[in-house]
């Protein structure tokens, strides 16, 4: 078990299924990488309609609402395996709903 370090940068891995999100919230010392905070939450049943990519997004979303506390003012990474998230982030004309 490590304390975490408020100097180095905070990486957070975010995952979407059918029915729930979950997050990691972890830094790396000498390379190694190492957990601060997991956190995962069912989804209601508007959500579980949600299309995949749109329960990516949330996953996301979540997970920065939920680790507010430990990356505010920090330097942070997000990690997703969502590819097409991943194209619609990195666009400046992204869909609004993605946005909001």
């Amino acid at each position: 078990m490590q304390s975490l370090d408020w100097n180095l940068p905070f990486e957070i891995t975010c995952d979407a299924s059918n029915y729930a999100v979950g997050a990691v919230l972890g830094q790396r010392r000498e390379g190694k990488p190492f957990v601060v905070y997991y956190a995962s939450r069912t989804l209601n049943s508007a959500q579980m309609n949600y299309s995949t990519t749109e329960k990516e997004l949330l996953a996301v979303v979540f997970a920065l609402d939920k680790f507010r506390a430990y990356i505010i003012g920090s330097p942070i990474t997000v990690f997703t395996d969502h590819a097409a998230l991943k194209y619609l982030l990195s666009k400046k004309d992204a869909k609004a709903r993605l946005i909001r």
